[in-house]
């Protein structure tokens, strides 16, 4: 049992608003009002005495639950009580697409994806994906079923599976020459003041679980060197260039067999068309080869490298001979500055006294495992020896003496006693940044 409320308007435009007792009949299936008592106009009653009282009916009667918000809701309309039929909740999702307007996303997509036409806005499409990966991460089929039943997306009423598969497609395609990041990260730069000096770039590798690798020109998905130790894998290369502050700038993908030496080319060209002034980048020792170091100080770059302290390089041994104090970083790193004539290179040697530490014991623990393990076979050997020349058990244990001394000469070996210094190169002109921040 319930208010109910309706209105009628008069001839002058006024509005006069009446007020009834009714309660719910379910007619063939369907729940319809029925007016019990007419109360007169709103202004004339009680309109709290007559809730309280409608309220103590039905506890009266036990139908303490007909008497909910949505049949006052819907009491108050003039109608019958309002049924919900679905609940979501709404608000990290709007958060993420004022997040997503304010960076110009959606503008870049539907840029690059405007000579298309579908009958689902495919930006939507990537939205609802992009939320779902910062909310609730699932596979496609779920995150489609998110979309759809346990979020609410504006402006998206429903998605399957397939077009969420669509829409990537569709970003990879269109989105070739990377302009939807550019727009992008240009809109972040503004809005948080960025300063691309320093650009950071690595790269990692994600395999598939799949028992053979792609063929073909475009194959993708092929099998290399995996960071991820699982070279039973095919896999692909993914690149990423940061600012110093760890904003991503731009991604990059590469088939799986791509070497790191061969892809830091496309990376300088890619990042050029961007003009983003003077930036320096900084790359680890994976990618210091003499042509890579070369093309990146082309048309006045420069760059930060780490340099391979066992790779052949001749300067190496020339800069570690050089005699100077380290400047004091931090608690666990100290500095040196070394120029070496006859080259307009700058090499820092950097120094942790506390890696040296742990350094110098862990190969202190694996010599006393070798020289236990000697001492073992050596003991082992010369009992062995009073055994007679023909007996059975004196080869078989020779054999295992062969496998054991083999096994220490291939799996413990031991490098001469040093510290574990990392040499970090950088262009002799005009470079003040800290390389280690």
């Amino acid at each position: 049992m319930y208010l109910r409320f309706t209105s009628r308007t008069n001839g002058d435009g006024t509005v006069v608003r009446y007020v009834a007792l009714a309660h719910n009949r379910r007619v063939d299936g369907q729940t319809k009002p029925d007016v019990l008592m007419n109360l007169g106009r709103v202004e004339q009653v009680d309109v709290d005495g007559l809730r309280r009282l409608a309220a103590s009916i039905n506890k009266h009667f036990g139908d303490v639950d007909l008497f909910s918000d949505a049949a006052e809701a819907g009491a108050v309309a003039g109608a019958a009580p309002l049924e919900v039929l679905d609940a979501r909740p709404v608000g990290a999702t709007w958060l993420l697409d004022v997040l997503w307007r304010r960076l110009e996303v959606g503008g870049a997509v539907r840029a690059a994806t405007d000579a298309r036409r579908f009958t689902t806005n495919m930006e939507r499409v990537l939205f609802a994906l992009v939320a779902n990966r910062a909310v609730a991460p699932m596979s496609k089929l779920s995150a489609a079923e998110w979309a759809c039943q346990d979020a609410a997306i504006p402006g998206l009423s429903t998605m399957d599976e397939d077009q969420a598969y669509r829409a990537m497609d569709l970003l990879v395609d269109a989105d070739t020459q990377g302009r939807v990041q550019e727009a992008v990260f240009f809109a972040v730069a503004n809005l948080l003041n960025l300063e691309v000096d320093l650009l950071f770039f690595d790269t990692t590798s994600t395999y598939f679980e799949r028992d053979d690798e792609e063929t073909g020109e475009q194959a993708f998905r092929r099998f290399g060197h995996s960071k991820d130790h699982r070279s039973d894998l095919p896999q692909i290369v993914i690149g990423l260039a940061v600012t110093k502050e760890g904003i991503p700038v731009r991604c990059w993908c590469w088939p799986g067999n791509a070497s790191d030496q061969a892809v830091l080319a496309e990376v300088k060209d890619d990042m050029r068309d961007w003009k983003l002034g003077r930036v320096i980048t900084v790359v680890d020792r994976g990618f210091t080869s003499t042509d890579n170091l070369a093309y990146l100080r082309r048309a006045g770059g420069h760059y930060i490298a780490g340099m391979r302290m066992r790779d052949g390089n001749p300067l190496v041994e020339q800069v570690l001979s050089r005699q100077g104090r380290y400047q004091q970083v931090k608690d666990n790193l100290r500095v040196k500055e070394v120029h070496v004539d006859a080259s307009d290179t700058r090499f820092v040697i950097c120094h942790n006294p506390e890696q040296a530490q742990r350094d110098q014991q862990q190969r202190d623990d694996a010599i006393a495992r070798i020289q236990a393990e000697l001492t073992r076979i050596a003991e082992q050997r010369a009992r062995d020896a009073k055994r007679p020349h023909g007996d059975k058990t004196r080869a078989r244990n020779e054999a295992a003496h062969v496998r054991a001394e083999c096994a220490l000469r291939d799996h413990h070996r031991v490098w001469p006693a040093r510290d574990p210094d990392v040499l970090v190169l950088a262009p002799a002109v005009g470079v003040t940044h800290d390389p280690l921040g």
